[in-house]
């Protein structure tokens, strides 16, 4: 192994393109990459040796003739598998869909490709994405290669936890209620969650998701540098048309004032004193570089946004797939379905008229809040990241994850990008950031970013 793992999406793709290395090179690394150290972490359920080879050789085959293979040419990535990708299963993490071929790719996977990257393979996440851990029936237990003893985050815990063993330098995964933020923090790498109909995507195996998915669940890119979260967002955020959400919006538009507002505690949560620190420490970076720094109080709400966001996303369960989970009867998803009811009663026809207008109300009130202050600087979670399976522990310590999880799950409610930044270690714990921008304002939650990157985060990537 010539350790090319090691290197980020942007030295990979210069590099190729170079001719200094070659695709095939930069594919068979990583491929003995997940040998070496997923036995140890089953980030990745489903390699894909004979896909990634003959991809890397398209590539290498382009560039040959002097065409250019796209901005990720020769970069290796993963994939969840709750997204379609042509010919394999989109089993999202249950027993009842591993036979659930997918057709033809999402619109996410098929932009990876177009934009030349190598898929070496598929990411475990929790039966039904529906968890802040990674463990199910079908593909077992995920693990932290930073500490085995915590969590290594979910939904897009695979995708976490193998980017930053240095399996693939970006990863696929996707944010309903925190699950590419909360993985990227949990395995002290970095993650964004795009606008709504930034990134077009639809999973075509299993058709169309009634409104609270199609309003706040997006795909999103996970990696060891924020560079290349920039460049893993630019290449899933191109243009396809069958996804109705999606907007035509250029990724970098007109720079607005730098501005942040430091919130340590929205709505009143509790926050642990590390997690204080890492978000002081942040805002120094920031007013070091030239920003703006406002300490404030409050912010628009994030505790009633998170209930609503469960409200519209459970009552889609309710609506067919409580049976679903019912039919795969696994022990962790029954329990976290079962405490997720206990939020929020289920609407009628005139609940769900009032949680949309609520919306409306919302996103209005973020607007007016994120164009005085440009970006948001808050708590990814209000602890460190939590003991392994803590959620399935008790009813109690359930409760305990939600509280702590507010500014994961209010923030998709209004359909608002979000940015997780490592900033350290605790000890072997991650820590780090979460920045909130304006709807497609994700360059300058990545400028700010960059900034706070700049000020340190762990050793990258790490063995487990």
């Amino acid at each position: 192994m010539s350790e090319l793992y090691k290197l980020s999406a942007h030295e990979i793709a210069a590099r190729v393109k170079q001719r200094d290395v070659t695709a095939r090179d930069v594919a068979e690394d990583a491929l003995s990459r997940i040998a070496a150290v997923n036995p140890t972490l089953n980030a990745v359920v489903q390699d894909l040796p004979e896909g990634a080879l003959a991809a890397a050789d398209r590539v290498d085959a382009a560039l040959a003739v002097g065409e250019d293979p796209g901005p990720l040419a020769g970069v290796p990535i993963t994939t969840k598998v709750n997204v379609d990708q042509e010919g394999l299963a989109t089993t999202n993490g249950v027993r009842i869909q591993k036979d659930l071929i997918a057709e033809e790719d999402n619109p996410v996977v098929a932009n990876l490709r177009k934009a030349g990257a190598v898929i070496v393979g598929r990411t475990n996440t929790p039966a039904f994405s529906l968890r802040w851990f990674t463990r199910n029936s079908l593909h077992g237990h995920t693990k932290n290669p930073r500490d085995p003893s915590i969590t290594p985050g979910g939904s897009s815990g695979g995708a976490a936890s193998a980017v930053a063993a240095g399996i693939g330098a970006i990863a696929h995964g996707s944010d309903i209620a925190g699950s590419v933020r909360y993985p990227a923090y949990a395995c002290g790498v970095h993650g964004l969650r795009p606008t709504l109909g930034r990134v077009p995507a639809h999973n075509f195996s299993t058709g169309d998701r009634h409104i609270g998915a199609q309003l706040m669940a997006v795909s999103g890119p996970l990696a060891r540098t924020v560079e290349d979260v920039a460049l893993g967002f630019e290449a899933m955020a191109a243009q396809d048309l069958r996804d109705p959400w999606w907007v035509p919006v250029p990724t970098a538009l007109d720079p607005m004032p730098k501005r942040a507002a430091l919130c340590v505690a929205p709505d009143g949560m509790t926050v642990a004193p590390e997690v204080e620190t890492a978000l002081r420490d942040a805002a120094s970076a920031l007013i070091h570089a030239g920003w703006m720094v406002t300490e404030v109080d409050s912010t628009p709400p994030i505790r009633e946004a998170a209930r609503l966001n469960v409200q519209l996303w459970v009552a889609e369960y309710r609506r067919g797939g409580g049976k679903a989970i019912a039919e795969e009867n696994d022990p962790d998803a029954n329990h976290v379905y079962a405490m997720l009811s206990e939020i929020a009663d289920p609407p009628d026809v005139n609940d769900l008229l009032d949680t949309l207008r609520t919306r409306a109300v919302m996103l209005r009130e973020w607007q007016m809040f994120l164009a005085e202050h440009t970006v948001l600087l808050c708590p990814v979670s209000g602890e460190l990241p939590f003991p392994d399976l803590l959620d399935v522990e008790s009813a109690e310590s359930f409760r305990r994850c939600y509280e702590a999880q507010l500014p994961q799950i209010g923030i998709p409610f209004v359909g608002l990008p979000g940015l997780t930044v490592s900033t350290g270690l605790v000890g072997t714990i991650p820590v780090g950031v979460q920045i909130v921008g304006g709807r497609y304002r994700e360059d300058m939650m990545l400028a700010a970013g960059r900034v706070i990157e700049a000020a340190g985060t762990p050793p990258m990537p790490c063995d487990p």
